[in-house]
This record gives C-alpha cells, structure tokens and sequence, in this order.
C-alpha cells in the first residue's frame, strides 16, 4: 500500500523541494511507500480530506482541529519555535499609520488561508471592521496578494508572517507592516492517519530525533527550513484546538 503525504498550501514555495527530501528520508527510515502531493489550494486539499486519500499531513491549525476531531488523526509533531501568526500590510506610501486609520469599505486582499483569515480580522476589530464592513479580494498566494497592494486593486493585505518574511526584498520593500499578531501557540502540526497506526510510534522516534547533527534527518531538517520538530501530546494539540476555537467564535 502506498500512503499519501501532503502539506499546507501556505508553506513557502522555497521548500516545497525540501518535502521530495523529507518523503524520501522517511520512506527509507520507515520501509513504507509514501507518495508525495501537493493542492493548489485549501478548497481542494479539504476536498482530498474529505475523500480520506490523505495519510501523513503538514497541516494548517484549521484543518488538524477538524483532522483530530473528525477524522481521527493524531498530532505526531509541531515545528520547533514556529508559530502561526498573520501579518497586515499596506503599501510604503499608504497614509495609514495604525489600524485605528481604516475606514469602512476597506479592500483586502487575503489568500483562502482560514486561520491568517481569522486572526487578521480579530485584528482589524479596533477600526470597527468586519466581514460586514469591508470588501474581499482573493488571490491564489500571497505573492499575489502583494501584487493586488502594489497595483492599487486593495488597500491592505493579510499575509502568514513567514510568507511575509519570504516576500523577495523588492516587493517587501514596496510594503509596510500596520501590526501584526503574538498568539503564539497556534502551529501548524504534522498529523499521522488511522492507516498509518502501525506506523505512528516509529514517526515519533524518527521526527523527534531529525534534528542529530550531520543526519540525514537534519538534511532533511534544513531543506525544509526548520530548525527542528518538537514531538505533540494528545493534550497539546487539544490546548490548540480550543484556542483556535475561541478566536473563531
């Protein structure tokens, strides 16, 4: 049987490269086929979820909340030091100096990224703005969202603070950050389905110990950009799911 590997459509496209490295350590390391695939978007990996196609996952905090609950997958692992947190950026020359500036009829431009989504609105709350209140522009990435700033077709973006971070530096330059979030304990999580249940307490051993020096694992470690993985209790994951709970109600 061949297991299926997929990650978040958020993770940076630099390292997507880093996933083909991590697949082939971990098919060695564990003596099982694993195929790795990628989804355009959040809407058609949730369609793959929904299908239960979906084995081994990097997931978005949104989406490991309903895999643990509904489908019975359990959190193996957490990127070390690693939150989620969102990003709201205008461009350089925008007059808006604090959230407080925007007004009602703000266009934003955002991804289909539901927890950024959500922790970037929460943010928007002091200027009174809501899903009510202002205009959604979508784009497939956030370089694209980025490009709706920079052509004038939206006058703030909400970004993943990594994808920020990950912008080339003369988009980045082209935009200012209005705030951003310090939740920080909302992650994505590397999740194991019930198919791979023979297979969850040697994922552990493996992850847990990537970060050796000189490994293939830690090889694997740095194409992926990470520093490390930090192993995930039943209850670690449970704290998550509440917090992302309580923010979205």
């Amino acid at each position: 049987m061949t297991h299926l590997l997929t990650v978040s459509p958020d993770f940076s496209p630099d390292h997507i490269a880093g996933w083909y490295v991590f697949n082939t350590w971990l098919q060695r390391r564990l003596g099982t086929r694993i195929h790795f695939e990628m989804h355009d978007s959040f809407a058609q990996q949730r369609e793959a979820v929904a299908a239960d196609k979906i084995d081994l996952i990097y997931a978005s905090p949104n989406l490991a909340a309903m895999l643990v609950r509904e489908k019975g997958f359990t959190a193996i692992a957490a990127p070390l030091a690693k939150a989620d947190e969102a990003v709201i950026a205008v461009l350089e020359g925008a007059p808006t100096q604090h959230v407080e500036d925007l007004q009602p009829g703000l266009r934003i431009a955002q991804t289909q990224d539901p927890d950024v989504n959500m922790i970037a609105m929460i943010m928007l709350e002091p200027a009174d703005l809501n899903r009510d209140n202002t205009v959604v522009v979508t784009a497939p990435s956030y370089v694209l969202v980025a490009k709706q700033l920079m052509t004038g077709k939206a006058d703030c973006g909400f970004f993943l603070r990594e994808a920020f971070d990950d912008l080339s530096g003369p988009v980045r330059r082209q935009l200012r950050v209005l705030v951003k979030s310090e939740i920080g304990v909302i992650r994505h999580m590397l999740l194991a389905g019930p198919r791979l249940a023979e297979h969850h307490a040697a994922l552990r051993e493996l992850i847990g110990g990537m970060s050796e020096p000189g490994s293939d694992g830690k090889r694997a470690l740095d194409a992926l950009g990470l520093a490390g993985f930090e192993l995930q209790q039943p209850e670690d994951v449970e704290f998550m799911i509440d917090m992302v709970n309580t923010l979205t109600v």
